[in-house]
Formats: structure tokens, sequence, C-alpha cells
């Protein structure tokens, strides 16, 4: 797409850059002078869109200049936007590319030149909602035996197949001279691996890959198996299509990749310069603010839209601002801030809206921190939570490998057009719609317990709540301990030495990263915190069950590569392998000298973990009191050796030369953590992925596809087929066509959903799909998922409201059924269409309140339109789903305010007529009739001349394909 439009009204406004001549740039900051300097970071990226895309047409000057009157227009007017890019995910992406597929045959048949159909604007596909689990054993098989004993026969109890033990061997530059085993521990080296493996596995002892587990390798050959079709058809497209790639399967999920590689911040084009945003068909997209990136997630045909080179539509939103002040707790994490922040937001009532974040305290937060907080969008309800570009994110792109040149030029570009936030500046901030102030200062850590997650408990009250719960009685926290025996103290003899219990004494301590991979500097901050306690001379007591289970190899990577492994190793925090451990109650059991201790003196024990369950005895039938909290939080409290300690007054132990050691004085600082997590971390995991993205993988690159302009359909194929959206293409549009005689296909109520419309899970046995799928000589076990097979309209036009919990009105019962009623035959609603189209005779739905709520979905708009369907008479509209409607072709009528069906007396089964003006207009006054006489108004919903002319053309795909001819 060129980033000048032929004829915009705002070229004068192009400039060069600075002290980079040959770069140019709107200055959008010329054209709203003081009312530019007010808007928010956010609106200022969709001003400087509307005024580059400017033709007349699809974006006017009026919007642009909507855009600049935000204050006065928000809530009120629908505005274009035109993102820079397109992210796509396979389940989402098969049918878009599909089409585009499709668009070439048809143009060709229409005389065009097929080879100029591609996408329009930027395009990455990522295939990452191909895997299935078909095979999975827990890793904690192949974990070193912590507690001693026999592990042979400690692996066989654990392992579901009762085998033994996997032995691993390492391999690599380091030698190792026999299977990996607990008794290895001694020759740990200290020597780590730089290269990230593709294998989640490292040797916990030497840090050397080890070979991909088997069940890795008997996934990732089911799904190269499984999805052959697929895979084959997206590989075809990467070698035709221009403008487009694809990032094969075994890679990463769509929107990990799309912030690690494929953000870019500031595009550049032939030497122009514009923001970076992006749209997407995954929920996650919204991650990419917080690099400063405007984006978020919408349907598979809005996608399609943008990718045809048209924009996306959306009402002016209100931003809330949303201030931090203040300095963090010491001791709180970026997971504490981040619920916290999430909580604050969810209590504002941000639904619906942007969010972005400024204040001094801004600059405390990482890139990570920015990027978790910006995904937890769904969790509040807002569009997108977007965090300017600033120091700390031009340091982060610079250790991710982002070139010093392009850096350099990115900072000038987005200073020049104010783009570019500055703690130290003396400008103003921009005015919001509402600001929330959330002081950083109020955010402290917490754990859970001691028997359920939900029972949060400040640190800073720890000692004084578990005193508490002592004295409560036996009940969801309460223990009920006579108070003559809360001070007990029994002494017990362990590995020579004499050690003593008492309530709220630590026994189990378990650093499992599960619940934490996204943000890397909890793990990090238990890593520094024990490599400060052991240079102090602090060690934990060698009774208490301590352990270390990574999420995946990637913890355990960057644990070593910042050189604090041996420090958590040094403290009895082993990596004991990579699965569901300590959390599902996967503990090797205590000592018996101390179970014992525990029995006798019925003591109240402790387990402190990073897990996410801690229910009452899950960790130990002797341990009765177990607490949730963050990996540091393990760590801090296996060394003190009890919950019942306050970390501000009273030490944590005694270290070299007797000193007293407190909490604070090993505590990591955040600037510590973030300096240690850019330099050693986010730079090491960047390279690799960057090499794993040019090199591709082995099956990938192996993968054979053809090459030709125009895709060889396979008529025998199952999941791909080209489908009939151009069967009517034509050069010029026509006037819309009456709709005559039309039967009602469904009866809705209220609140219809995307997934009543056109379910994505798996394909029923009784379905009309299926019985498809088994003529086709498939088996029930090999008919995958509606999902899979977006590719295939013959299996989702089958699969439209086949929902099993369909509500027909005129079934009267929840089933994917309806009524053909010239036979007067209860059928399934695919089998009725059908019957319908063959006998000529178009058909509508109506529909109550809502109509087509939930997640976008492509298909739930061109199912109904293969069905038949030309248009939807409903009481309300999702406005998405609306713009779909009118995307594919069919008409979306409204009835008038305080009318329905029922008011109407309408029963479904009348014949109804529509006629169209030659001239539409928006929100034009229709008049319907019935076979039965009655007429009524409704409202046809085309918003704008644009949408006017969509419908014209019969739809987005059929208006993109004309310009071929």
């Amino acid at each position: 797409m060129d980033p000048v439009r032929p004829g915009s009204p705002y070229q004068p406004v192009i400039e060069a850059l600075g002290n980079y001549p040959q770069k140019k740039f709107y200055n959008v900051s010329k054209l709203g002078g003081a009312k530019y300097d007010t808007l928010p970071y956010s609106i200022r990226v969709l001003f400087e869109s509307s005024v580059r895309n400017c033709d007349g047409f699809l974006v006017k000057e009026t919007d642009a200049m909507n855009i600049l009157d935000w204050k006065t227009k928000q809530n009120n007017v629908e505005v274009p936007f035109c993102p820079a890019r397109v992210v796509l995910q396979d389940f989402t992406g098969i049918p878009a590319m599909v089409d585009f597929a499709a668009m070439r045959e048809a143009v060709r048949s229409a005389g065009g030149d097929p080879v100029k159909v591609n996408p329009a604007c930027p395009t990455d596909l990522t295939v990452d909602h191909s895997l299935q689990i078909d095979f999975s054993k827990c890793a904690i098989q192949n974990a070193p035996n912590p507690g001693g004993g026999d592990s042979q026969k400690l692996m066989a109890k654990l392992s579901p197949l009762k085998a033994q033990p996997r032995k691993l061997p390492c391999r690599g530059q380091t030698a190792c001279k026999g299977p990996c085993s607990a008794g290895d521990s001694s020759r740990n080296s200290g020597q780590f691996s730089a290269q990230i493996e593709n294998t989640p596995i490292l040797c916990p002892f030497h840090l050397q890959p080890v070979p991909e587990p088997e069940t890795v390798l008997k996934n990732q050959e089911m799904e190269f198996g499984r999805n052959r079709e697929r895979l084959q058809f997206f590989k075809w497209s990467s070698k035709v299509f221009k403008n487009i790639s694809i990032i094969p399967p075994e890679t990463g999920m769509a929107h990990q990749v799309n912030l690690e590689y494929l953000s870019r911040v500031v595009f550049e084009v032939k030497d122009f310069l514009y923001p970076d945003s992006v749209v997407g068909t995954d929920s996650h997209m919204t991650m990419v603010n917080g690099l400063g990136i405007l984006g978020w997630g919408v349907g598979g045909i809005e996608t399609e839209a943008v990718m045809l080179g048209m924009p996306v539509t959306l009402t002016l939103p209100e931003v809330v601002g949303c201030e931090l002040t203040g300095t963090a707790s010491p001791l709180a994490t970026s997971i504490d801030i981040v619920l916290s922040i999430t909580k604050h937001l969810r209590q504002a009532d941000v639904a619906g809206k942007f969010v972005e974040f400024f204040g001094s305290g801004v600059s405390q937060l990482s890139v990570a921190d920015r990027t978790t907080i910006a995904n937890m969008c769904p969790e509040y309800g807002a569009i997108l939570s977007f965090f300017p570009v600033d120091n700390v994110t031009l340091k982060h792109l610079k250790h991710t490998g982002f070139d010093k040149a392009k850096l350099e030029v990115m900072e000038a570009y987005l200073k020049a057009v104010k783009l570019f936030r500055n703690d130290e500046s003396s400008s103003r901030e921009p005015e919001y719609s509402q600001v929330v102030q959330i002081s950083l200062s109020s955010i402290i850590p917490y754990v859970s317990g001691p028997k359920r997650s939900q029972d949060r408990v400040a640190v800073n009250n720890m000692k004084s709540d578990f005193q508490a719960c002592l004295n409560e009685k036996s009940g969801a926290k309460g223990f009920q301990i006579a108070v003559e025996k809360q001070n007990d103290i029994v002494p017990v003899q362990y590995e020579g030495n004499e050690y003593k219990l008492s309530h709220g004494c630590i026994v189990i301590a378990a650093v499992i990263s599960c619940t934490n991979n996204c943000n890397p500097s909890v793990m990090l901050a238990a890593g520094l915190l024990a490599k400060k306690a052991v240079e102090a001379g602090l060690v934990v007591k060698p009774y208490i069950r301590t352990s270390l289970s990574p999420g995946s190899g990637m913890v355990t990577h960057y644990l070593s590569s910042s050189g604090v492994l041996p420090y958590l190793s040094k403290l009895g925090f082993e990596v004991v392998g990579y699965g569901c451990s300590t959390c599902v109650g996967n503990t090797a059991p205590l000592p018996e000298a101390i179970r014992n201790a525990i029995k006798q003196g019925d003591i109240i024990a402790c387990g402190v973990l990073s897990g996410t369950k801690n229910f009452e005895g899950r960790l130990c039938d002797c341990v009765r009191a177990n607490y949730l909290a963050s990996p540091p939080l393990v760590v801090a409290y296996a060394i003190a050796g009890t919950v019942r300690i306050d970390f501000e007054t009273e030490p944590l132990g005694t270290g070299f030369n007797g000193k007293s050691i407190y909490l604070r004085d090993i505590w990591p600082t955040r600037k510590e953590l973030h300096t240690v997590e850019e330099e050693c971390v986010i730079s090491s995991m960047f390279k690799e992925l960057k090499e794993k993205m040019e090199k591709g993988n082995k099956r990938w690159n192996l993968l054979e596809a053809p090459e030709s302009t125009l895709f060889p359909w396979d008529l025998k194929s199952t999941y791909i087929r080209c489908p009939s959206f151009f069967d009517k293409l034509a050069k010029e549009p026509v006037s819309p066509q009456p709709i005559e005689n039309a039967h009602v296909l469904l009866y809705l109520g209220d609140s219809v959903t995307t997934d009543h419309i056109s379910p994505a899970g798996s394909i029923a046995r009784s379905s009309a799909a299926a019985k498809y799928l088994t003529n086709k000589g498939l088996t029930p076990r090999e008919f995958n998922s509606y999902g899979a097979r977006r590719g295939n309209d013959a299996v989702m036009t089958r699969g439209t409201f086949a929902n099993i919990k369909l509500l027909n009105k005129f079934i009267g019962k929840p089933a994917p059924k309806t009524i053909h009623f010239p036979s007067g035959q209860t059928l399934d609603v695919f089998e009725a269409a059908e019957l319908y189209q063959k006998e000529g005779t178009p058909v509508i739905i109506l529909a109550g309140k809502k109509y087509g709520l939930g997640s976008s979905r492509d298909w739930a708009a061109k199912g109904p339109f293969l069905l038949g369907v030309k248009a939807v008479l409903a009481e309300s509209y999702e406005k998405v789903h609306k713009s779909q409607l009118i995307g594919i072709g069919i008409a979306p009528l409204q009835f008038l305010p305080g009318e329905n069906p029922s008011t109407l007396g309408l029963t479904g089964r009348e014949q109804f007529s529509v006629l169209f003006p030659p001239e539409l207009s928006p929100r034009m006054t229709l008049d319907v009739k019935t076979s039965t006489g009655k007429v009524f108004s409704v409202i046809a919903l085309f918003e704008n001349d644009m949408e006017i002319t969509l419908y014209k053309y019969g739809g987005s795909l059929n208006f993109v394909a004309r310009r071929f001819l």
C-alpha cells in the first residue's frame, strides 16, 4: 500500500525528518495546533492514520477533522481506521487466504490478471492454533529424587505407564558422562548453555540441552499429519502472494510472535515513516499496546477488509487516562502491580473504552509489565490499554536487537509528531474523558491462605493473621489451637542435628513458574534474592522440602543466563523437572522424623508455594497450612523457616560474622530486576526467536507445496474448497435487488451469539456437516473441528446454525432444526435452506435484541449468506456483527423502536417482501409487506455511504475484486 494516497488534501504537511532529509512523514502536529497537543496519544495515532489514508471515499476529510475534534465528538461519530498491518492466526487466517485464492480464480474468469490479487496491507499469519494434545505425560517422572530413597520405585509409582524413568543424556559441548540423576548434582560445573534449544527441557544439573520429549515430537507429528492440506495451502500462499508472510508451526503463539518479532513501532515504506498499528484475529492482540503500538482484536471479515485495503470503523472512543503515581513497595512484584492495576480498572468501568497510561509511575514499569497489563484488557473490558513510547521502550527495543540507526530515526520521528512520552518534559499531559488515579505506593504484596486461594493476607500482616488462625474455630481459616499450646515446641533430630518445630514452621517451599511465564521478573527476583542471601551467609534448614519446578525450559534458560541458578540450588531450590508438581500434590514425602514430630506435637506446619492450588492437606497430609506466594517470597519464607515473622522488624536469620540479615537487605530492587531482565534475558530470548524465524523448522522446510499462480483445488479435499462468494462477479454494481416472498428460515429470540450462528468446536456426529464428511469417506475420529475446517465452505455452511443450544421458536426447544414451510418438514437448518434454494425462494431471519453477540466470527456472516439469507430483521444488533453482515452482502434491517414480531402480530410463517429504492441513504426507513397483507416499517441499518456502496457491490469481497477487472 502506497503510504501517500494520490489526491490526498493533506500532502502539504509532508516534511523531511530533521537530520534525516531522505525520510519523509506527515507532520500531523501542524494540522491541529493546540488542539492536537491535548489529544490522547492513542487518538493521535488514529488521527495520523486518517490524514495519511485520506482519499475522499474510504477516508474523508471530515473523518480526520472529527478525530481532531475528539474532545467534543467522542462517542458520537463513527471513524475509519486503516491499520499499518494485520496479524492472523491459522483458524481465522485460512478462510481469508481461501477467499484470496478464490478471488484470483474469479478475476481470471472475468478477464482480469490474477497476479494483481494480493493483500494490500502487510499481513502475517501465524500457524499456532493447529496443535492438539494427543499425547501427554507429566514431566515430574523425569525429576531427580530430592528426598532420597529408591528413586526407581518412586518414579515407577508416579509414572502413569508404570515404566522405568527415562534417562536424559546430555548433549552439547560440555560432556556429561552419564544420565542425569539425583547423584549427579555434585558435578554441576556452573557452565551455562547460551543457546536456547527448541526443546522445552534442559538437563537440570548440567544445563545442557536434552532431546525433545517424546510427547512433544508425537504431538508435532500429529499436527503436521492432521493438517497437511491446510499447511500446504499456507505454504502455497507464502510463495505466490505478495505482502504476506507465514510463520510456521512450532514457532510460537500469534500474540507472542507479534510482540517479540513482528512489531515495528514505526513503519518505514519507501523512506516514508508512520506509526505501527495492527488489527488481528487474536484476542491477545492488545499486548502490543505495551510497546506503544495501537492494536486490538477484530473479526475475520474486518481483518479481510483491511487486507483488501479498506478501513475498519469504530465509534470514536472515550479515553480513560490512568495516572500512575508514587513508588511501589519494595516487596511488591510485577505480578502484584499488574493484578492491582487490573482490579482498579475493572472497578472504574472502562468497558468499550481506550485506556491510556501516564504519570510519574509509568517509568517504573518494564515493557514486560506493560504488555502484561495491556494483555489483561479482556479482564477489565477495555478495547485497549495504551502505553506511549518512552525511554523505557527504546531501551527495551535496543536489547531486543533493533538496529541502532533505526532506533535513532524512530525516536526522531516520534518526537516530531509528538508521539513520544517524556517524563522530564514540561509539556502538559493530554486531556482525557476521565482520569483514574492509582498510587503504586498503595500496592502491597499479598499471600493467599492458609486453606483457600481467595483468602488474601497482606505480607505485613502475616504474623498476626496466622496467630488469629490459630485462635479461630476450625473452618475456612481457623485451626482452633488451645491458647496454652500455641507456643509449643517439638525438638527433632535430623541428619545429626537438633531442630525445633513449632506452629507456623515451614516444611515445604516450592518455587513453581507455571503461572508466571509471561513475565520473567518474578522468577528472576527469586534468583537474585537467593544470590544475595547466599552471599550474606543465609541458609535454608535441610529438613524443608525445597524444589524449583519451571514451567518451561525457557525459564531455566533465563535463570541460568542471568547467573542465579547456582544460588537457588545452594539454598536447596534444585530444578526437579518440568510439569505440574507441588501444586497438584506431587510432592515427595517429608522425612519420617519431621512427619512424626509434626503429628506428635499436633503442629500446624506450613507449605509455601508459588503455584495456584493450596487446599488443606493437598501438599502433604500432615501440612495443614498452605500459602500461595510470589517466587521471591517463597525463598524468603524458606530462609526464615516460619510464617510467624514480621519482615519489617525481625531478621530472616544470621549471616556471616553473626550479623542479623533482614529481608530488606537482600530483596532485589526493581531497577536491578529490570537491568538483569533486559540485558541478560530479553536479548538472548529475542536473538533465539529471530534465529528460529529465519531458519523455520525442518518439517515446514521439507513440506512440498505448489507454486502456480492459481491454487490447484483438489475436488476431493475436505479442508480446502473454492467458495462461491464470487459467482456473480461483474464489473459494475447493480441496484439492490428486492426481496420477494421470502420465507423465514429461523425465528430467534434475544441474545443470539455468533457461536449459536457458527460454532467453532467439535463436529457433532448427527450434524449436517458430519453427514457430508461421512459421505466423503471420513470417520468421526477424522472430523476434526469446525475451526480447523474453516477453509471448506461446504462444511462451514452445513455448520451454520448447527449449535445444539440454538432455540428456534418454530421448534420450541433447543435444537439445530427448523421447519421447511412449503413441505411442512422439520429438518436440519442446512437441509431446509438447501430446499429453499432449489425452489428459488429467498429466506430471511427474524430475531430479537442483540443479534450477533459474542466474539467476532467471519462465518457467522458468511454461513448465512451461503444458506441464501438475504436479510436479518432484528430488534437490535451487536455492532461488529451488523457490519459483517453488510460486508458479506446481507441487509441488516431493524424494527422500529417499541416494535418486534410479537407486537406486530407476526408468526414467522408468513412470507416477506422488501423493496429497496435505487438510491439508498443511511438509516433509511423501508416498508416490509407480508403474505397476510400486513405492512410495517423497518430501518435499513446502513450507517454511511461506504456501507451502502459495499452492499450494492454484494459485499466487500466483490467490491475489491472488481478493482482487478
